[in-house]
């Protein structure tokens, strides 16, 4: 066993009376080392609770004939760091927990992991470094929360409450409507009831086999919820004491499953940020992913889930209702050779195997791939002048009249000034707002920009404006809002060079992204050009951003120079 570097042998006897210290026996010495990284922080709604599933998973491990050694990761609630600096720690906070993981795991040489994450940054960090680490890994989410509802029985989500502040600042929305919607949009503990960033991690940890089925949509705090926490740890011992190297975390994370969290990214229109995270992950896996075979995975894959905030009455819940994630996975593989059923996951069974004898249980729910809501993904990648590595958009929440459009441009150089420039009807029908030097590096962190794009939901300009960053946005954003943009305006990106008045050209079906200005004129741009430089007070995100690779690279650390 690995655990053997830290408790074998005559010269590790201060290890062992270290290790006795904690309360280990004699003949724990034989049993294999199992690190449980939990997320529990009690600011975050999907961790508050994770403290108890600690106590379950280490109790089943114990059971099972392991020893478990629990520790913690930060979290960051992206909510509640939404439109304030607080969120430039958001992404960067991904990073901390990738190393965490490292540092605990290799730092006492452990024989597998399981890890209890929930919400956004810390799924993806948790992945980055389990890859790291690469032994035998399990992950078990605290799971969704419950849709929220208003009086009338309305389903109403994180989205409607951000949505409301701009229906509110316009005067079409009493102060008791707000209020309840404040008091009703989150209802319970669990990640956000809609296919935003948190759940579309989640499902994808379904997709690449590293979680048992129903991880990204049996709801937080249930029965069976706390089954699968159970079932989880017990096998992570099974798969300890197998001591095969099958299991370890690269061989589950392989090519294919990486090919398959994007399939199922497209199937169920996850938030735009799974392309960043999975970006890093694939690098983390060691894996060659060029974006553009994201486009390419996209025009094979029909959109046949429509979750939150792309359809606002349909919840993680109602996917699990309807055959959860093993269900979307079945009717996409009736498509051809798309999924890759023959991986292996960590239940033991390949791809195939599991989903057997899955099934759509309500088809108004999880549509068969012949009245699928688009015969192309949920997400694309555009390229044009603007973006020529690439930008994201997330087409399953754009309405058809957004798909192509031209528009005006309005620059803003932070979202602080975008929201001033919103909420000031700066912005108007046939705009498009460009928010700039918020990317990984000009943030830096790369902020989520969900108040820019709600202000604009919520003031009735969804279908005539367009909003293209550097930045990114949360999973609960929607509408024609490019993000991503790579290189970004901190390198010297072309975003960077935009004035007001310019006329910029979206096409999501022809993955275009372009600025119609002459090349003369953008070359004499080009020559007057100086990045702006933010003051950034932080140390940390000092580091972040002189380390930090832009979008298109997954926003990863440079290991050199």
């Amino acid at each position: 066993m690995r655990s053997d570097t830290i408790k074998k042998g005559f010269d590790r006897t201060p290890h062992r009376s270290l290790l006795r210290a904690t309360g280990l026996k004699d003949e724990d010495f034989n049993k294999p080392f199992i690190g449980v990284a939990n997320s529990y922080i009690d600011i975050i709604p999907g961790h508050f609770f994770l403290q108890e599933y600690g106590r379950i998973v280490k109790d089943a491990i114990r059971e099972a004939g392991g020893v478990p050694f629990e520790f913690n990761t930060i979290g960051v609630d992206d909510g509640i760091a939404m439109g304030h600096d607080g969120m430039l720690y958001s992404l960067p906070s991904r990073e901390l927990i990738a190393d965490s993981i490292e540092t605990v795991m290799n730092a006492h040489k452990l024989d597998a992991m399981i890890c209890i994450p929930n919400c956004d940054k810390i799924v993806p960090g948790m992945l980055m470094g389990a890859l790291r680490v690469n032994v035998p890994t399990i992950f078990v989410s605290g799971g969704p929360m419950k849709a929220g509802h208003k009086k009338d029985g309305t389903p109403i989500d994180l989205a409607t409450a951000f949505e409301a502040v701009g229906q509110h600042a316009e005067g079409n929305m009493s102060d008791e409507e707000l209020y309840e919607i404040e008091c009703e949009a989150c209802p319970s503990g669990g990640s956000c009831s809609g296919m935003f960033t948190a759940n579309s991690m989640n499902t994808l940890c379904e997709a690449m086999g590293v979680a048992l089925p129903g991880n990204g949509t049996v709801l937080a705090m249930t029965p069976e919820r706390i089954e699968m926490v159970k079932t989880a740890a017990k096998r992570i011992v099974e798969m300890a004491k197998s001591e095969d190297s099958k299991w370890n975390m690269r061989n589950i994370v392989n090519a294919d499953a990486i090919h398959n969290a994007f399939v199922i990214d497209m199937a169920m229109g996850g938030s735009s940020n799974t392309v960043l995270h999975m970006l890093a992950i694939a690098k983390e896996a060691q894996v060659d992913f060029d974006i553009t075979n994201i486009n390419t995975i996209g025009q094979k894959v029909a959109h046949i889930a429509k979750i939150s905030p792309s359809l606002s009455t349909v919840h993680m819940d109602d996917i699990n209702r309807a055959g959860g994630v093993n269900a979307v996975m079945k009717e996409v593989s009736r498509r051809g050779d798309i999924l890759r059923t023959n991986v292996m996951t960590v239940t033991g069974e390949t791809l195939a195997q599991r989903i057997k004898d899955a099934d759509i249980k309500d088809t108004n729910i999880i549509h068969r791939n012949e009245d699928a809501f688009s015969q192309v993904g949920g997400l694309s990648i555009l390229f044009g002048n603007l973006a020529e590595e690439g930008a994201v958009v997330k087409t399953a929440g754009i309405v058809p009249g957004m798909r192509q459009f031209k528009g005006t441009a309005v620059c803003f150089n932070s979202q602080q000034e975008a929201i001033a420039g919103i909420m000031g009807h700066k912005v108007k029908a046939g705009d498009v707002v460009v928010i700039r030097y918020e990317g990984p590096k000009g943030g830096p962190g790369m902020q989520e920009m969900l108040a820019p794009t709600a202000l604009i939901q919520g003031m009735g300009l969804g279908e005539s404006v367009a909003l293209i960053t550097d930045g990114r946005f949360s999973g609960a954003t929607h509408g024609a809002s490019i993000g991503h943009v790579s290189p970004e305006a901190a390198e010297g990106g072309m975003i960077g060079l935009i004035e007001d008045g310019d006329e910029i050209e979206l096409d999501v079906d022809a993955h275009l992204l372009q600025l119609n200005v002459d090349a003369e004129v953008l070359e004499r741009r080009r020559l007057h050009f100086k990045p702006v430089k933010k003051e950034i007070p932080s140390k940390w995100l000092k580091r972040y951003s002189l380390l930090v690779s832009n979008a298109s690279n997954g926003a990863a650390l440079k290991t050199e120079l």
